[in-house]
This record gives structure tokens, sequence and C-alpha cells, in this order.
């Protein structure tokens, strides 16, 4: 099972979601992102939020197509995503996909990121990925990894989240990579390409961010 959540960011960075409806997924919906659900036509299984960015009208439908729906006063101490990201962590999925948490804000986008690199999440082991119109962005912990080329993301870059990522090993790249430390603050691994129709990237210590992107 895979859980999609809709976060309330900007339309316009948020992909065509119809294209992520196929095979076993439930929908949640966070604050305006449940009302953007309906109106694509896709029923949220659930959904969370204080639900200060919908109209009165707005309220009203989610009400009536929304039959689990947690609703919390705007004064708590976690963002509505994280309450979503709480309880999909909770059922175990397999991937966990967001959606709607770039653009406008970035307080938010930089808040949403974090979510990523908490350290309980992180030893879940359940892959989480942040996907907008241009980017899918994911954050792993020391392992080896296949990756395959995407014709809609070219560019691949990778990110030290902690202070030192040891012994990356990028094999199938435009610039490859042999046992080499990188060091956060740096852009050593920014704007890679795959030249192979697939390849690795390893490392053995350390977390490191994934983000493949297109123009």
């Amino acid at each position: 099972m895979n859980i999609h959540i809709l976060a309330g960011g900007p339309l316009e960075y948020i992909p065509k979601l119809s294209d992520y409806c196929n095979g076993n997924v439930k929908w949640v919906g966070v604050d305006r992102g449940v009302f953007t659900l309906i109106e694509q036509e896709i029923l949220p299984y659930r959904a969370f939020g204080d639900f200060d960015s919908v109209t009165p009208n707005e309220w009203d439908i989610i009400e009536e197509k929304v039959s689990e729906i947690n609703r919390y006063t705007p004064e708590k101490d976690e963002t509505d995503l994280e309450l979503a990201l709480n309880w999909a962590m909770e059922q175990k999925p397999d991937l966990i996909r967001i959606f709607g948490a770039t653009g406008g804000r970035l307080d938010h986008f930089m808040g949403n990121v974090q979510l990523l690199i908490n350290e309980e999440r992180l030893n879940d082991r359940i892959k989480i990925e942040i996907i907008d119109s241009q980017n899918t962005l994911s954050v792993v912990m020391p392992g080896t990894y296949p990756i395959d080329q995407d014709t809609s993301k070219d560019y691949v870059s990778f990110v030290p989240v902690s202070s030192v990522v040891e012994n990356l090993t990028l094999i199938g790249f435009k610039y490859p990579l042999k046992n080499r430390n990188i060091f956060r603050g740096t852009t050593l691994c920014i704007s890679n390409e795959l030249i192979q129709s697939s390849g690795t990237f390893s490392f053995t210590n350390g977390i490191l961010m994934v983000i493949r992107s297109r123009d």
C-alpha cells in the first residue's frame, strides 16, 4: 500500500495527480489540499488540518464528502502536514508521497523538508518522497541504492544532510565518484546525470538527500 498526501501548497507546483492514482493508494488531504483532491475527483481517505484556508462553503463540501476528518485548532505544536505524516507512518505503507509541499512560503517548504530528516522517521526506513511538477526529493540512510533514468527528470543531485557523508560512490553517472567523503555546505554533487539506463549510488555513513529535477 502507498499513501499519498496532498498539502495546501500553490497549485502551479502540483503535478497531475491522476498520474499517481494507480495501484493500492490511499489519498490523504491536508487543510486546503482536501478540497483540492475533491475538486480533482479524488476522494480523500482521511483529512487533517485546522482548515483555516478554506471557505465556509468549501468546509461544508469537505464535511459532506470525507468520512474521516481530523480537525485541530490553529494553536498546536505540529503543522497539519506533520500530523498527517505521523498518521501515515503508523500505517506502515510501502511508500509515502507528499504533494503540495513546495512553492510559496520558504518557511513552510523548509519545515516540510525537515519532516523527512527526523531521526525517528529515518529509522523506520519507510521511503518518503516530496514531489512537485519539477522535482522529486527523498532522504536516505547508508546503503546501496539502484537508480534508473527518468526522462522527465534528467538531473540527480546529492546533498549531505549530516555534517559528512562517507564513501559516496556513484556508478553509471556522468560524474562518477568512488569512496568520496562529501561535506555539508558543499556543492560537489549538484546536477549530475545518469549516462546509462540505470546506475547505483552508495555510502557507508551519514544522511543523504537525493533530488531528481528538470529545468
